[in-house]
């Protein structure tokens, strides 16, 4: 079997104007709750682990512990794997998004789940797409914010907690640059740096100093030097443009990695480092990557999930392995997949339904990388 070394990375080409910090190879992959997708290098999409309502796409409901290629096409440029379904864009700006469908998370006006695929509308002009735990959120190349699905404490952010089945305009600015969606909170930044959250604020996920939820994007603090931000289950990351890391949210297994277990309700900054490059919040452990190519985890370390070899939980953020290699990197709910700069894939944790793509069901407590078959 021929080593995997064309894997393309994610996330961080909308906003490289905003961080100041150089740009892996454009492309991208997601783990989601118990699956993940990818999109290689020459367009190609791909998927593996869970396949319930055919979150993989692939035309089937069959568990794959290797990774399956998703239709035939080759021009793919991005996909977000959600908890159980995944959205994603072709070069054309078209989007397209498949898995299950519960509150019309899919957009396509329906609640009926898609095993392959389906067009979400006939827009063209779609720039970035963030599937999250029943809900989608996604920009547009004129700036403008849209969301669907489940709409539950205001997730969606249209003033309301009716679910959409179909992209409802959020507001009319049109300076929206970068958006995550977690499992029931929305966190995005405008052109001009500043931070936006709505949804639940449960454990002040938010970051607005209140435990209440919010039905309209309602800004986090006055900074405009905010380049990256990260939704998880309950917590958020963000890193600044000086490379400063910073969350908060739910911290009861140390993923904020302040060093405490203790509920933040406002950014409390991570250490004292201004080399973050990249960073990624799962459903409770937290990954990210400095800008020297070294590996970090911390929180939840269930299934190994951090990748350091054990299974204790982290509150600081902990080296993994001696590389200084890693591009990207994405946490999932109880597993993380990363991409070194050689574009080659890597993989731990949690392994139930074949979510690590390395052929078994087997957990791993360090990083195995995934070849393809």
């Amino acid at each position: 079997m021929k080593k995997n070394t064309s894997w393309r990375l994610s996330g961080v080409i909308a906003l490289i104007a905003l961080v100041g910090l150089a740009a892996p190879a454009h492309g991208n992959y997601s783990s989601g709750g118990n699956f993940t997708a990818t999109v290689r290098q020459n367009g190609s999409l791909w998927a593996w682990g869970n396949n319930a309502n055919g979150r993989l796409g692939d035309g089937t409901t069959t568990v794959r512990s290797i990774p399956t290629r998703v239709g035939i096409g080759a021009d793919w440029v991005s996909v977000s794997a959600g908890d159980a379904h995944a959205a994603a864009i072709r070069a054309d700006g078209s989007l397209w998004t498949w898995g299950h469908n519960g509150n019309g998370r899919l957009g396509d006006g329906t609640t009926t789940a898609r095993a392959i695929p389906v067009r979400v509308g006939t827009a063209s002009n779609w720039a970035s797409v963030s599937a999250g735990g029943a809900h989608t959120v996604a920009i547009r190349t004129d700036g403008s914010l849209w969301a669907w699905g489940h709409n539950g404490n205001g997730r969606l952010g249209d003033g309301t907690t009716t679910h959409r089945a179909i992209p409802v305009r959020i507001g009319t600015d049109t300076n929206w640059a970068r958006v995550s969606a977690g499992d029931a909170h929305t966190m995005a930044i405008r052109t001009d740096g500043s931070l936006w959250a709505w949804g639940h604020n449960g454990n002040g996920r938010l970051g607005d100093g209140t435990t209440s939820a919010r039905r309209v994007p309602v800004r986090i603090g006055t900074d405009t030097n905010w380049a990256r931000v990260s939704a998880g289950d309950a917590h958020t990351v963000a890193i600044r443009t000086d490379g400063s890391l910073w969350t908060w949210g739910l911290n009861g297994n140390g993923q904020l990695g302040d060093g405490t277990r203790t509920s933040r309700s406002t950014p409390i900054r991570v250490g004292a480092d201004v080399n973050w490059a990249s960073v990624s919040a799962g459903s409770s452990h937290t990954a990210g990557i400095m800008a020297d190519g070294s590996l970090w985890a911390w929180g939840h370390n269930g299934n190994g999930r951090l990748g350091d070899g054990t299974t204790t939980h982290r509150s600081n953020p902990a080296r993994i392995g001696t590389s200084a290699n890693w591009a990207y990197v994405s946490a999932g709910g109880s597993h993380t997949v990363a991409t070194r700069r050689d574009g080659s894939l890597w993989a731990w944790g949690n392994n139930g339904s074949g979510r690590l793509g390395e052929g078994s069901t087997v957990g791993r407590l360090n990083y195995v990388q995934i070849t393809v078959p």
